[in-house]
């Protein structure tokens, strides 16, 4: 037997031995529907409607987006979000503008467009909806930015 199948097998071991460890009382978020079970319909879940900016809970949290973004298309060539958030439209649109630290690169170079490590915006940036948490949550803001 070589090296690689020596480790093949280890990990095959591990991940068996991981596996038969979990107990009963891990549940799926489908609950107890089997894999090949009809999937039920989705709830659809409601945005929540436009709104004034949404208070932070810890330092350097993303803002949230206070309105809808269904039907956006962030794409390589094209972001909706910079139709009304871009520094030549944000005022026009009446939104905030992309903050400063978009347009620097990872390493902090200062470019003349949005980097492309924060053009994606919904990788930090969500937007409101009505659905119930899928795990119970118990995190408490922080007291130094805490709304009285």
């Amino acid at each position: 037997m070589n090296r690689s199948e020596i480790w093949t097998m280890a990990a095959a071991v591990m991940f068996f031995a991981a596996a038969s460890a979990v107990g009963d009382d891990v549940q799926s978020l489908r609950g107890d529907t089997e894999l090949d079970a009809p999937a039920h319909a989705s709830v659809v879940k409601r945005w929540e409607p436009d709104s004034e900016t949404i208070a932070r809970d810890y330092v350097q949290q993303p803002p949230l987006i206070p309105h809808s973004i269904e039907g956006y298309k962030i794409k390589p060539n094209s972001n909706k979000c910079l139709t009304c958030h871009s520094w030549a439209n944000y005022r026009e649109a009446g939104a905030t503008k992309i903050s400063q630290t978009h347009f620097a690169d990872r390493d902090e170079n200062v470019l003349a467009n949005v980097a492309p490590r924060r053009y994606f915006c919904t990788q930090c940036h969500v937007a409101q909806t009505d659905a119930k948490p899928l795990v119970e949550n118990t995190f408490e803001p922080v007291k130094a930015i805490r709304q009285k």
